[in-house]
């Protein structure tokens, strides 16, 4: 029986040979990172192949790489930083191309690495939401993450905002869960 996670209801997650457990930490932010306190800045586009929990991602990169990744993400209804299991294959421009053409639901961002985290500022209806995201290696060091400063609320057990939930948000439900934490972004 699958749960409105995704995920399947008393599941343990176990590590495979192909994947691994995903624990990640999210938190919401009033306001996007100075771009010079960026390490890093990628324009992400995320497909989420429709009726899959598949995510093909295009991530360029401002010095002009680009990553091309199949991800598959396996949820769990549990509370706190473990999220699932996550199983990603890196892909040639032909193979990503080539599974580009099937349908999806898209969603783009700009993901700023303000180490240790991501910080993605979403564009299109979601413009004004910006998202920190910690991933952790262990549950001891999730549990021992101090939020970010300008931190407004973490919303790592709230499912409304992960990629897989936003792709399908409307501007007007997004503009109600912000302000239900107190955010009324300015956009132009």
């Amino acid at each position: 029986m699958m749960d409105k996670a995704g995920g399947v209801q008393g599941q343990t997650v176990h590590p495979g040979k192909y994947a691994r457990i995903e624990r990640e930490r999210r938190f919401l932010l009033a306001e996007a990172p100075a771009p010079s306190a960026a390490t890093v800045t990628r324009m992400i586009t995320d497909r989420y192949l429709v009726g899959t929990r598949l995510r093909l991602r295009r991530a360029e990169r401002s010095d002009g790489g680009c990553e091309l990744k199949l991800t598959q993400k396996v949820p769990i209804a549990r509370s706190g930083a473990i999220q699932g299991l996550i199983t990603n294959t890196y892909l040639s421009p032909a193979e990503y191309d080539l599974l580009a053409s099937l349908p999806a639901a898209v969603l783009t961002k700009t993901r700023f690495s303000v180490p240790p985290l991501g910080v993605d500022v979403f564009d299109g209806p979601l413009q004004g939401l910006v998202l920190a995201e910690g991933e952790f290696t262990t549950d001891e060091e999730a549990q021992s993450f101090t939020p970010p400063p300008g931190c407004v609320a973490e919303v790592t057990d709230d499912a409304r905002f992960t990629g897989g939930r936003l792709v399908e948000t409307s501007r007007q439900d997004l503009l109600q869960w912000l302000a239900e934490y107190g955010v009324h972004p300015v956009t132009s």
